[in-house]
């Protein structure tokens, strides 16, 4: 599971911070689930005002936009969806914004988010509006110009994947988004009305964390687990959950197929030393935006560890499925015999599966692109520190690998990469990564983790690579690079755990721009806000801006609650 190691219990000034929506989420669906599962629903809430500082703290702005605005409508100028594209590059061609006027952003406007730790989904842009979701539920749909609210919309919980704007077979332009219980919401696009809502996955610990795709008439999304942590004491009985991608008719919600990555349903596998009775198999949740490949009729999707042993032969893989009818055309896994729980890296390991494994998930959707000659390849990076490529018109054969990291749980390559057609952008998130000169010494230096790689599409070799900088004097000090990257024509974004905002050159990684995130903010709404980390969302660039999130502190970072949005000073 992505980012899924090497937490803790947050303290209490921590959990102070956050709203009571926010505690009563986390208690529900979030790390807190396993304390939860024993309270009613009026238990949790009256936990969680006993232990928030903040209250309800409501996001409401106090200044709504004086007009409807354009009709939203997607085009190929906008970051509609998380990959921008179908083949989910996350590149930007025609952004309103060349590399050369990158060193003159300033920040237009700021808008914080209600409770600390809330700022984790990647911003969309369509025409004027910046569509936005949260940890509290609250998805909003902001002026582009000035931050205004055009429309709130409350989710059942916590919404952190990216919203897409998508038309349906109606032609009416809807914003499609998952929540952290594994619910898919469509609202109208312009005014924030339920269209309709789709619970994909009864388990009480399914989520979805990845963005939807939408074409054709049909959504598709993946549905993940929180299972690998509320399944690590040894009272549970681990594990049931089976990571699914599903597609539905984008216009009603009606389901027109769902894929299971793991197609046995889990039964009793023994006990454990508590006398807990084991289920399996369990895993292989898809934790990212399927890419879609037009030429095949194809879709992909990556997928995560396995929970229980023997791991499944879907998990850590790449899988390709008939778009049409969801059945599986071929699968390429990467790491075998990963089976991982939360168990393993706490003081009762009963609940560990035996052999446990690295815990080297896909946290990232592949990305499709053509190659020189009429080939094409479809790459992926891995929380091992590794970029694959494959073949996808020869099921998914090898074409190269490329180590750039040393991986790890919290390590390696996490959220996302990006393309411009001749580099893949990768960022590294490792504390500890492979430093030649910190190797020559004999060992590994702290100070060295993270860094930003571009890798030759032709054969994984290394373009340039810029290493993060040292962040000495933050209250958490990490150069580690989570977020997923983003493009435009010479131009790399890349956000740290340290809190900076940083664009490189494509052409030799220099440092552009460089942004520190992690202080106090004005907002438009009038919210007391601040950034910290930015992880697990990138950004997003249309239209003449640059919009991301700042705050997600949740493990070990610098929590915060803002979206900041950039442009050409600050126009």
């Amino acid at each position: 599971m992505p980012r899924a190691g090497g937490g803790g219990t947050s303290s209490r000034e921590v959990i102070g911070a956050l709203s009571i929506d926010r505690i009563v989420a986390s208690l529900e669906t979030g790390l807190m689930r396993t304390q939860g599962e024993a309270l009613t629903a009026a238990e949790r809430r009256a936990v969680a005002t006993f232990l928030s500082r903040t209250g309800t703290a409501p996001t409401t702005s106090t200044r709504s936009c004086a007009s409807p605005g354009a009709a939203v409508r997607p085009t190929a100028a906008d970051w509609s969806a998380w990959g921008v594209s179908l083949a989910n590059e996350r590149y930007q061609r025609q952004g309103g914004i060349t590399a050369a006027q990158v060193p003159n952003l300033k920040l237009r406007w700021a808008f914080g988010f209600d409770g600390e730790n809330a700022a984790a989904a990647n911003p969309t842009i369509v025409g004027d509006r910046i569509f936005v979701g949260s940890g509290s539920g609250r998805v909003f749909a902001l002026g582009l110009a000035d931050g205004c609210q055009h429309w709130v919309f409350k989710a059942d919980t916590g919404v952190r994947a990216a919203i897409t704007i998508g038309m349906d077979s109606g032609g009416r332009a809807n914003a499609y988004f998952g929540d952290l219980r594994g619910t898919l919401y469509a609202v109208d696009a312009m005014t924030g009305e339920l269209r309709w809502k789709q619970r994909l996955d009864e388990h009480r610990a399914a989520r979805i964390t990845g963005s939807a795709v939408v074409h054709d008439g049909r959504v598709f999304v993946g549905v993940a687990s929180a299972e690998e942590a509320t399944g690590a004491p040894a009272s549970y009985s681990c594990c049931t959950f089976r990571g699914h991608v599903v597609a539905l008719n984008a216009a009603t919600g009606d389901r027109v197929w769902d894929t299971y990555m793991i197609p046995e349903t889990p039964s009793p596998q023994g006990r454990n030393k508590a006398g807990t009775v084991l289920m399996g198999p369990a895993g292989a949740g898809v934790w990212s935006a399927p890419t879609i490949d037009l030429a095949t009729n194809s879709l992909y999707v990556t997928t995560g560890d396995g929970y229980t042993t023997p791991a499944a032969p879907l998990t850590d893989a790449v899988v390709a499925l008939d778009i049409a009818t969801g059945a599986i055309k071929w699968a390429r896994q990467v790491t075998a015999g990963d089976a991982y729980t939360m168990a393993c890296t706490s003081a009762d390991t009963t609940n560990c599966p035996q052999n446990a494994g690295p815990d080297h998930d896909f946290g990232q959707s592949a990305i499709l692109l053509p190659l020189p000659g009429g080939k094409r390849i479809l790459v992926a990076g891995q929380k091992s520190g590794i970029v694959h490529a494959f073949d996808p018109d020869d099921k998914g054969a090898k074409l190269w690998t490329a180590e750039i990291g040393k991986g790890g749980m919290l390590g390696g390559i996490e959220w996302g990469s990006s393309s411009d057609g001749t580099n893949m952008y990768v960022p590294v998130s490792d504390i500890t990564f492979k430093d030649p000169i910190a190797l020559g010494r004999g060992g590994l230096k702290p100070e060295a983790g993270g860094g930003l790689f571009a890798i030759r599409l032709t054969n994984g070799s290394e373009a340039w690579v810029a290493r993060a900088s040292a962040c000495a004097g933050k209250p958490s000090c990490s150069p580690a690079l989570s977020a997923p990257s983003a493009a435009i024509p010479g131009a790399v974004f890349s956000g740290s755990i340290d809190g900076h905002f940083r664009a490189y050159s494509t052409t030799d990684g220099r440092v552009l721009w460089d942004f520190d995130t992690a202080t106090e903010y004005t907002t438009a709404n009038g919210v007391r806000a601040s950034g910290g980390s930015i992880d697990v969302g990138g950004p997003a660039i249309a239209n003449g801006v640059v919009a991301t999130t700042s705050g997600y502190g949740q493990w070990g970072g610098i929590r915060g609650n803002v979206l900041l949005v950039f442009s050409v000073d600050g126009r």
